[in-house]
């Protein structure tokens, strides 16, 4: 069974959510997050950058929403 590590780096603000041991092939950009993949296009790594004021935003707006709320997005 694959265990899911996590590694942030304070000096660049970066969250790594590491998924797999495989070799990066290619990512896929979206604003702040970067999905890492293999050669054989699966999931090994989730980047987040400036990730303390993502985190901070995303747990921000968990924590105000009101019960009846099913899903929180932001935009940072």
């Amino acid at each position: 069974m694959k265990t899911t590590r996590y590694r942030y780096d304070r000096e660049g603000d970066t969250l790594d959510i590491l998924i797999g041991e495989e070799q990066v092939h290619h990512a896929e950009e979206y604003g702040q997050i970067i999905l890492n993949y293999d050669d054989n296009n699966r999931l090994v790594e989730i980047e987040v950058l400036n990730a303390s004021k993502f985190l901070g935003g995303l747990l921000t707006e968990m924590i105000q929403a009101k019960p009846e709320v099913k899903s929180v997005e932001i935009e940072v």
